[in-house]
This record gives C-alpha cells, structure tokens and sequence, in this order.
C-alpha cells in the first residue's frame, strides 16, 4: 500500500507540474526554445531544493546546508501550490477574455470582414495548441484576406495564453510574498474570554498567554525567537503557555536561537509541553534545554496553582519513543472541584480531556491551515482547526500558531499569539 501511494502521489506531482510548465511556459511561446528550457529547469530545480531542503531537516544534514536549502525550497513549495491554483482559475479566465477579444474585433471589423482570420492558428491546428513551425518562415502569420484588417501579431490565442500565465505568476507571487512578510512581521496577538464555571471569583481576569508552533529552525532563527518573546511579555500575563513544536532541529543547532526564550516573564512562570516536533528534534535534550531556559516542563504531570489546576500532556508522537500521553497520571488523583486547565499540543486529545473532566484544553498544531486551501484538509485531522470551541463540559481552543513549518509562509491563517482572559461565573 506505502507503494501504490507514493507511485500514486508522485504522478499526481509529476502531472501537475507538466501542467503547470505547459501553461505558463509551452502555451505562451510560439515554437520550442530557451524560454520553455529555462521553465522546465525552474520547476525542476525548485522541487530538486524544496526535496533536499526536507531531507536535510529530517536527516540532520550540517545547519549551515540546511539554511542554504531551506529558504529556496520551502518557498518554491508555496509558490507551486499558488501556481497551480493560478492556472487552474485561469481555465475560467482564458475563454471568457477570448470570447471579449472576439466580440471587439467584430466591432471594429469592416463590413463584410472575415474575423476569424484575425485568429491566426493554421488549419488542422488543435484548439489548445497550435502546431510549431518547422522553419523561420512558416511562423509568419498569414496575409489578411481583407488589406484594411492589421495582421495580428501575436495571434489572439497566444495573446489570451500569455495575459493568463501572466495574471497567475503574478497572482502567485504576490499572494507568497505578503504571506511571507506575515510571518516574518511577527505574531499579532488576540485576545479570548474564556468562562469556567469552577473558576474562583479571585481568579476573574486571569490571563494566560497561549504560544504554539513557533517552528525556530533554518529559516525561523533568534530574530523571530525574540519577536515572539517581546510580544508576549507586552502583554503582562499572569501565566504563560508554549504548547509544543517549538523547534525543528538539535539542541546544538537552535540552542543560540531559542535562548531569547529565557526572558518570558510572567508572574506565575512559563510552562511546556512537547509537539510532535520535538520527537523529530530530540525530545528528552529539549525538555532539559526549555528547563534551562526558565520554563517548567508538563510531562504527564500536573501543578496546583492558586486559582485552578494546570496539567500537560506529552504529543501523540511520543508513544513511538514511549513517551506518550498519560492523562491518568497527570489528571487521575487530582480534586475535580476545582478548575483544570490543560496543555495538549493536537486538538485531538481533547476526547480524553472530556473524559477527564478538564474545563478547558489550550492546543496548537494545525496552524489553521497555514496556506489556504490547507484549512480544509487540517479539518479533515482535527475537530477543530482554530479558535473556541466547547465539547460537553470542556472547552477546547486552539492557537493558529506563531510561526510557520516549511514555507516561512501563510496564507488565510496569520499567525497569532493569543491571550486568554478566564472569567469567573461569579463575578
């Protein structure tokens, strides 16, 4: 089965890319050259940096080739995403401008003109695309039957092909640079109000700030670790929680890039608890580093604070090492008078934290879709994708993230780091 779909996987790859150069390189140019060379050696090389750039994260290549791959090659993953959504709308755009151009010609026709000569693909040609020239000459377009109609040069059919890639590459292009300046801008912070019905008249007001995702890697380095650490200390939270993949790479790697982390303040401290990253990063070296850093690691365990208890969990992706979830441990002996409030990376963990009893889980992981239309997919994984949401007793929210995984990119999900603001039913 892993065969049949990665056989499968690749021809849908290989297929959208042929797509994708057909449209934007082979249907804008009149016969084969270097402009259809260079399109092909463009897809290609982009795939070849964004395929290393993968495997060199995964594998632990050298930081230094992990920097020099990842940013072209995350990038152009974003990009061929955009590009292909690009020329598929086109397929919309492309008949309507050629029936527009059409209807113009007729207009400013001479009587009794023939149009169609305006369209200058020979006969026998297919609709979509013309036949190439096997010489200088055949190129050419062919003489108007009518002396008072101009020769069109380029023909209208190549001129609808050009203006579509062209609105696409554009369209591309912008849409993954304001993302990427997004990211790179930094987190903007939201704020929620979250009532809990055991919450302590003492506690209304409450507020936890909620970081997720921040992805400090080869592209997310110590600029971007400090960004995030002055945003969240703007906000003077009484409590500060990070819900997991806080990194992509070894303690000796990103060590100097998370050390900002150590000046969160936050008058009840700063806690942790692994993402699935981590267990792809070295968990155990990075739940001593966060521990070195200032924060206090969740590991299955639970910590009585004034107003309401605070438990975490460890990711899913743990149990491969042996290391996973443990919700008896961390909630089974606890008093369920009292308010809970638990850190679990994915959503998905939230069925156990109904069963036991906890008032509100605070997760991450799905990025909310990161780059659209991946939100409809993330929801495919998780029940919910961003924001609040209530399951019987227990509130569930989930941050879209602060910083990005793969393309330094978002796309209809910024980035975020929110502020929950308990309140008291009895206030």
């Amino acid at each position: 089965m892993v065969i049949v779909f990665a056989l499968l996987a690749l021809g849908v790859l290989v297929t959208g890319n042929w797509y994708v150069w057909r449209r934007l390189f082979r249907d804008t140019t009149e016969r084969p050259g270097w402009a259809r060379r260079a399109g092909a050696a463009l897809i290609a090389g982009g795939w070849l940096m964004a395929i290393g750039a993968l495997v060199a994260e995964r594998a632990g290549a050298p930081f230094w080739l992990q920097r020099v791959l990842a940013w072209p090659g995350f990038l152009w993953l974003a990009l061929s995403v955009y590009l292909l959504l690009g020329v598929v709308v086109g397929e919309v755009v492309r008949p309507l401008l050629r029936r527009f151009l059409e209807r113009r010609d007729r207009r400013r026709a001479p009587a009794g003109a023939d149009v169609r000569q305006l369209e200058t693909v020979p006969a026998g040609a297919t609709p979509e695309e013309p036949p190439e020239p096997e010489s200088e000459s055949e190129s050419e377009p062919p003489a108007p039957a009518d002396p008072q109609l101009p020769v069109p040069t380029p023909s209208r059919r190549l001129f609808v092909s050009r203006v579509a890639a062209g609105a696409a590459a554009a369209a591309a292009l912008g849409t993954v640079g304001y993302g990427t300046y997004g990211v790179l801008r930094g987190p903007k912070v939201k704020r929620v109000t979250v009532p809990l019905a055991k919450l302590p008249r003492a506690a209304h007001g409450y507020r936890i700030a909620v970081v997720s995702d921040i992805h400090l890697g080869p592209v997310l380095g110590r600029g971007f670790a400090q960004t995030v650490v002055d945003t969240i200390n703007s906000t003077q939270p009484d409590l500060i929680a990070v819900v997991g993949d806080l990194v992509d790479g070894s303690v000796k790697d990103l060590g100097p890039a998370a050390a900002p982390l150590a000046q969160l303040r936050a008058k009840h401290g700063t806690f942790f608890v692994t993402g699935n990253h981590e267990y792809f990063s070295g968990a155990e070296q990075w739940v001593e580093e966060v521990r070195r850093l200032g924060m206090r690691p969740l590991e299955n365990d639970r910590t009585e604070l004034p107003y309401f208890d605070l438990a975490g969990v460890n990711d899913i992706a743990g149990e491969s090492e042996g290391q996973g979830p443990d919700f008896a441990k961390a909630l089974g002996d606890r008093d369920t008078a009292r308010a809970c409030v638990l850190l679990a990376h994915q959503p998905v963990q939230i069925h156990d934290a109904v069963d036991h009893a906890v008032d509100l889980q605070l997760s991450g992981h799905t990025h909310g879709g990161q780059l659209w239309p991946g939100n409809f997919l993330a929801e495919l994984a998780n029940p919910t994708v961003a924001g609040l949401d209530r399951y019987g007793d227990t509130q569930l929210y989930v941050s879209r993230g602060a910083g990005a995984w793969g393309p330094p990119t978002r796309v209809g999900a910024p980035s975020d780091i929110t502020v929950i603001e308990l309140a008291s039913r009895k206030a």
